[in-house]
């Protein structure tokens, strides 16, 4: 019998863009990172329930159900879980200042890191011009956004008949769109702008599904990426050193190790399969 793999503690944990409510959320996924993880803090840095989708059609497995209750358990059992909602879960924000189950629904946060550091947590939509002054726009590129997820969905679907792992083509198209890198550089100035102006050392971030961590002159941006197309997520170890994860090759190299028995699939690869069949069929 495989040996389970010990669980990872770190003193903070940053997720975001999880997407619930949307087929193009890897849920399971993000349950093996939950799974294996544990923090005293945990940030859910917005869009984690995608409303926008779910006005259009429900759709809500049980794994989505899960995510929902894993993180509601943590928060039980002592950890600091803050949720800052974003742009497709800004619903939530009409409950700022409260908490549910011990969840703290806050519109920012200010993090103070091991090692003294002021971080300021934000989701990052408010930096978006299209965003806060187009939305008709933003509503449109989503819908492309999701189109072009399904074609990812059937992409995957063919790479794992063929024993490939994960790979986002939607991630790699983006990234080789010369617009959206410069729409993406345009925005990490702006989020390193506010933290200059706000006093902070370093900003945490989502939105744009681009994990990434670098200096801005002086200022520390993080972004921890997404569950829809990279599967990261921002964590801090005791020390205060930040780190972005990337699970699909955390999970690659368990694998490697442990077998197909450890995969977040639970041994069920014939019902992950079926299911993206179904879902193509959708």
């Amino acid at each position: 019998m495989d040996a389970v793999p010990a669980v990872k503690r770190y003193r903070s944990i940053w997720i975001s863009d999880v997407h619930l409510g949307t087929r193009g959320c890897q849920a399971e996924l993000l349950l093996d990172f939950l799974k294996h993880t544990e923090s005293d803090h945990l940030y859910l840095v917005g869009d984690i329930v995608d409303g926008w989708r779910l006005k259009k059609s429900w759709y809500w497995p049980q794994a989505h159900n899960d995510v929902v209750q894993k993180i509601m358990r943590r928060a039980r059992k002592g950890v600091e879980v803050y949720y800052i909602p974003g742009n497709h879960d800004e619903a939530a924000r009409d409950y700022v200042g409260l908490q549910f189950g011990g969840v703290h629904v806050v519109d920012e946060w200010v993090h103070t890191t091991a090692d003294g550091r002021r971080l300021l947590i934000t989701h990052g939509d408010k930096f978006d011009a299209v965003v806060r002054y187009a939305k008709w726009l933003a509503l449109l590129g989503d819908h492309a956004y999701v189109t072009l997820l399904h074609v990812n969905t059937l992409f995957n679907w063919v790479r794992r008949k063929l024993g490939f792992n994960y790979w986002s083509l939607s991630a790699y198209l983006k990234h080789k769109a010369k617009t959206a890198v410069e729409f993406i550089g345009k925005y990490e100035e702006a989020l390193g702008e506010e933290a200059r102006r706000r006093k902070v050392d370093g900003v945490v971030c989502g939105h744009i599904h681009t994990a990434e961590m670098r200096d801005i002159e002086g200022i520390l941006y993080c972004n921890d990426g997404d569950w829809v197309e990279s599967c990261t997520a921002l964590v801090e170890h005791d020390s205060g050193a930040l780190e972005i994860i990337h699970w699909t090759e955390v999970m690659a190299q368990r694998l490697a190790t442990t077998g197909p028995s450890s995969s977040p699939t639970g041994g069920k690869i014939k019902a992950k399969e079926l299911t993206a069949k179904e879902r193509e069929a959708a």
